[in-house]
């Protein structure tokens, strides 16, 4: 392409801090919007420590990550330190934490003046904006012209070099004798090719040599040298980390990036040109609506171009390769469209873009307004995204965050917008029209729901503008919007518990147990709300795996968003686990504090699960392993004897506890558990497969010896209070206020209270 240009510094602009300081140890690369690269040695400066530190930086906390866009349209600089964080514009400066995930540590040679290895990839506490666009990966060969930054990230910081020689996991770099050098802090940088579309490795090091032996001064006056992203990759690949490279955008591998490339390119192109030419046959116009698309995206026309309209061929390569072209064109167009055969082209245009992988749903106006109103949303009310996306897309696999909490952080509409622009339309509404996309009907909903009128009214107009862009027909819009009416104005019922189920993945490789004994565990979770009507919503379902402080976060963030306005207290958390679940000391997972960030004070207050719930245990697989068990418990807790089998040296065997259950306890809907370890986890198994509902016990002890640990429970007293005692005792042992060794558990079995099934349905298209 030569009539939209790009701008020479299109990149984001990555830097590490040192420890609380603005100033740049050295640059990094955005590998996605999770993830940026930089040298080892670079980590190790930025921490104080030696730069070929060998030793994993764990230990040393979280890393600062300043995210800097790339210099304005117009080739202004780019806004350096003083920037506040977030600011709108191409130029804005994000700070973020960072902790390394992948470690390549430097490995000096002997008598070398090249180094190995020196790579790191750092995992971002929370994913980069969306104005921020990762890099763009291509091979590194001989005589390409590449330009790099400085690790602050200033526009006037650029230099100017060329790989003047390649070999093997070296490239070798040299500069001109005037403009600015490679030197100390741009280490770590992405090497930009020079209309930055791409980079081709990351800057090392700047040739320093300590004598006249092998290169004098004179002879290396401004030599460099670079890790090329070919040795980028072989190092990765060996570290095991596939999973990074397979985020990692490359040039010419089609779907991997936010612009593609590669033969796919020309086909896809080529299907454009004929519908184009229909809209935008007229030169003049043309080029009216190539100039509007080139600010739209922050590319300028080519000089001289004038009145020159760009060809309907290369605006057509513009729209396969840029994720917004199609979307931003189409919105110019869209107000001066006036005959049937207008629509019908422009329905056209919009129905290939739906056909490709890097075409984006919104234009760049479009998205930068709807994450505006989002945000307001948010900031007031953070559960009425994720709620009203539950009811605007009941039958979809929810992304990301948005699936995995009752409550969304700002920072995470920068994930969750574009991974709706990827979500499959709905019914179509007849006669031709396009249907309404997953995107669309969230925003009416939450527009239902906004809480004011002046949101309401924006997101009411931009789902208008957006629906006219795209020929959607005003009555499916109104029909989605009736929808959305009807569910605002309900009041649901109020939750009457949170129902966890666990799914143990055991524990990581080469984890060991931490003070509290719950180790490096990590578990599968899901986490559901049933209310009083006997309705049950699915809140959390996170990819992967969880920390078991982690899950405690998530079911307290369920339960305090789960019931909106009501009053009604919400006390009980239902932990559904299979047999080997049953010792999972979940009542001591952290639940984190909502009030940290406004009382600093409290930060590091923990407030475990079972200290402020009744957490109590249910395992309905024994159910399928004892057909019974679901009548037994039935039978009990209608039997309404008020006893309580309390399980001591004269029932302590599995026959004399199956005698006492069938025969004078048969009755019983209580048992309290004492005994072995060994032996209490049989008799346990033993109680669940004839019904008993409730079964208490603690998980810590060794013997008979340690039964009196319970009797600050009064086991043995009225069974309905025995949840809200054993959540009393976990508050003062957790709290500190009680004295104790004894860590309860207990399986509390609702007959009437049914465990959410696990059956989830999806949207069939």
């Amino acid at each position: 392409m030569t009539w939209f240009r790009r701008p020479a510094a299109a990149g984001s602009r990555v830097s590490l801090l040192y420890e609380g300081s603005a100033k740049a140890a050295g640059a990094a690369a955005l590998l996605s919007p999770r993830r940026v690269l930089t040298c080892a040695h670079v980590v190790n400066d930025a921490l104080g420590r030696d730069l070929h530190c060998a030793e994993h930086p764990a230990p040393a906390g979280p890393l600062t990550v300043a995210l800097r866009g790339s210099a304005a349209p117009d080739g202004g600089p780019a806004a350096g330190d003083g920037t506040e964080p977030g600011a709108a514009g191409v130029g804005g400066t994000h700070r973020v934490t960072a902790t390394v995930s992948v470690w390549v540590p430097p490995q000096p040679r002997p008598s070398a003046l090249e180094w190995e290895g020196d790579l790191a990839v750092l995992d971002l506490d929370e994913p980069a904006p969306s104005k921020f666009r990762p890099v763009v990966w291509r091979d590194m060969e001989e005589g390409q012209e590449l330009r790099a930054w400085h690790g602050g990230g200033e526009a006037i910081t650029f230099a100017d070099i060329v790989v003047g020689f390649k070999e093997g996991r070296y490239g070798y770099l040299d500069g001109p004798l005037s403009g600015a050098a490679v030197g100390p802090g741009y280490s770590g940088g992405p090497l930009w090719t020079r209309d930055a579309s791409a980079a081709a490795g990351l800057v090392v090091a700047h040739l320093m040599p300590p004598g006249a032996e092998p290169l004098g001064m004179q002879q290396a006056v401004r030599r460099s040298w670079a890790v090329p992203w070919q040795a980028v990759r072989e190092e990765l690949a060996r570290a095991g980390a596939a999973d990074v490279l397979e985020e990692c955008a490359v040039a010419g591998r089609p779907g991997r990036r936010p612009w593609c490339g590669g033969p796919e390119t020309v086909r896809a192109a080529a299907a454009f040109v004929p519908v184009l030419r229909a809209l935008l046959d007229d030169p003049r116009r043309r080029a009216d609506h190539a100039r509007a698309l080139a600010a739209g995206l922050g590319y300028t026309a080519a000089p001289g171009s004038g009145h020159v309209a760009p060809t309907v061929e290369e605006l057509a390569e513009l729209l396969v390769t840029e994720e917004r072209a199609l979307a931003t064109l189409t919105e110019s167009l869209a107000p001066a469209v006036r005959s049937g055969a207008d629509r019908e082209a422009l329905n056209s245009l919009l129905a290939l873009g739906r056909l490709e992988r890097c075409v984006r749903l919104l234009s760049v106006g479009e998205h930068r307004l709807l994450l505006e109103d989002l945000r307001r949303v948010t900031a007031a009310d953070a559960t009425l995204v994720p709620r009203a996306a539950r009811e605007a897309l009941r039958y979809m696999a929810l992304p990301g965050p948005l699936g995995a909490a009752a409550r969304l952080a700002e920072g995470d509409l920068d994930a969750v917008v574009p991974a709706l622009e990827g979500y499959p339309d709905g019914p179509s509404a007849g006669g031709g029209a396009p249907p309404v996309p997953a995107l669309l009907r969230l925003a009416a909903f939450v527009a239902s729901a906004a809480p004011d009128r002046e949101t309401r009214d924006s997101l009411r107009g931009w789902c208008d503008r957006v629906a006219h862009r795209l020929g959607i027909s005003p009555v499916a819009l109104a029909e989605r919007r009736a929808d959305a009416a009807n569910w605002a104005a309900q009041r649901p019922s109020p939750v009457s518990r949170v129902v966890l189920r666990l799914t143990g993945d055991g524990p990581d490789a080469g984890g060991a147990p931490g003070a509290d004994g719950q180790g490096t565990e990590r578990y599968r979770c899901r986490i559901s709300l049933v209310r009083k009507d006997g309705t049950t919503t699915t809140v959390a379902a996170p990819e992967g795996t969880c920390a078991p402080d982690e899950i405690g976060r998530l079911v307290r963030e369920a339960a305090e968003g789960g019931h909106g306005d009501d009053a009604y207290p919400l006390t009980q958390v239902d932990v559904v686990v299979g047999r080997d679940g049953l010792q999972l000391p979940v009542d001591g997972w952290d639940t984190g504090n909502a009030l940290g960030d406004l009382f600093p004070g409290l930060d590091g207050l923990r407030l475990a699960l079972g200290a402020k719930y009744r957490v109590a245990l249910r395992c309905p697989e024994m159910s399928r392993r004892s057909p019974r068990r679901e009548a037994e418990m039935r039978r009990r807790w209608a039997a309404g004897d008020p006893g309580v089998l309390v399980v001591d040296e004269t029932c302590a065997t599995l026959q004399q506890l199956y005698q006492r259950l069938e025969t004078s306890h048969k009755d019983v809907a209580g048992v309290v558990l004492h005994g072995p370890r060994e032996e209490r986890d049989r008799l346990l198994d033993l109680c669940l497969a004839l019904g008993v509902p409730v079964v208490l016990w603690d998980r810590e002890a060794d013997g008979h010896g340690h039964a009196a640990r319970l009797d600050a429970l009064a086991p043995a007293g009225p069974l309905h209070g025995l949840p809200e005692r054993v959540r009393e005792f976990r508050a003062g042992v957790y709290g500190a206020t009680v004295s104790s060794e004894a860590r309860p558990a207990l399986v509390w079995e609702d007959a009437e209270l049914p465990v959410p099934g696990s059956l989830e349905l999806l949207d069939p298209s």
